[in-house]
């Protein structure tokens, strides 16, 4: 049993699990991928990339091996009482770190893989990646392309097969640490729309598809795919600035008021967005969702879905 306690609550006494749905594991293959595209774009060394984002982000960049930085990843989840949480390999090139730390993890590291779909090449990769062991794959449709193009559909059916939710990154996206670096892709938000989530979705019932921040700003359009398509499920993950784009006086209480409406609690999936050191995982975030979800006053069952047992449940736990 998850014990949390935070503004003299005590509902969270009752919670079976606690589960984060979105997280990325950011090892030290992803800053050095990236410091070397940034070289190949705009010239240096490695280490002086890797300096710039430690002097302009505070952001750490691990020294260690995989298997030690998973090991500060659980002291985190210890501290902050988190018994499991999705962790990406968030490009391809990271894939080997990540699957190093969930073997030494217990289960609480859950590996996903980014699928680079703008290629044959990175389809087949990802398709070889759920055979390997991960358990999920990501999508960045403002950058490579429509998810609902069939050249992925034999991802969708190993994804099907493997029990693997297919997360698919909607709306505004926003990678810092390419700007840092100088290496922004250029993002296509008509390609990243949850409409197109649903039109695959409907191709294949039988693979499970995840919206990340309630849509990044499309929300009306997440709502329309939930209602929609059974086999669509919705992250709570990130600090959900896109809020700011929507009209009214939106707040995430009543963000979570409209999703649970029409998605119902079993298709929530509780997450953060969490990436870097020293600011570990964000517990900040999860206070901010709980304060929204006790404003609601759901039943216990419910909120147990929402922050742990629909993962477990997706996954096969």
């Amino acid at each position: 049993m998850v014990l949390v306690f935070s503004f003299g609550t005590v509902w969270w006494e009752k919670l079976v699990l606690l589960c984060d749905a979105h997280t990325h594991f950011f090892s030290r293959a992803f800053f050095e991928l990236l410091a070397k595209q940034a070289v190949g774009a705009n010239g240096g060394d490695v280490e002086s990339r890797l300096d710039a984002v430690r002097e302009k982000a505070g952001i750490e960049i691990p020294d260690t091996t995989p298997s030690d930085h998973a090991k500060r990843w659980l002291t985190e989840f210890d501290r902050n009482g988190v018994d499991q949480a999705v962790t990406f390999a968030s490009v391809p090139g990271e894939a080997a770190s990540v699957l190093e730390a969930a073997s030494i993890s217990s289960g609480r590291l859950i590996p996903y893989l980014m699928c680079d779909a703008s290629s044959a090449a990175g389809i087949d990769s990802a398709v070889n990646g759920l055979r390997e062991g991960f358990r999920g794959v990501l999508l960045f449709p403002a950058v490579h392309g429509d998810p609902s193009d069939p050249a992925l559909d034999g991802l969708y059916e190993e994804a099907a097969a493997k029990k693997a939710p297919v997360v698919v990154h909607c709306g505004v996206l926003q990678i810092r640490l390419r700007d840092l670096l100088g290496v922004r892709p250029r993002y296509d938000l008509r390609a990243a729309t949850p409409v197109a989530v649903s039109t695959v979705a409907e191709r294949h019932r039988q693979t499970t598809f995840v919206i990340p921040h309630f849509g990044g700003g499309f929300f009306r359009e997440t709502l329309l795919a939930g209602a929609q398509s059974s086999n669509v499920f919705v992250d709570t993950s990130s600090s959900n600035s896109w809020i700011a784009t929507q009209p009214g006086s939106l707040n995430l209480t009543e963000v979570y008021r409209q999703t649970l409406a029409v998605f119902g609690a079993q298709r929530v999936l509780f997450g953060t967005d969490s990436s870097t050191f020293p600011r570990g995982w964000r517990h900040d975030l999860f206070s901010a969702q709980e304060t929204a979800v006790e404003a609601l006053e759901l039943d216990p069952a419910d909120k147990n879905c929402i922050f742990g047992e629909n993962l477990q449940r997706l996954l096969g736990g």
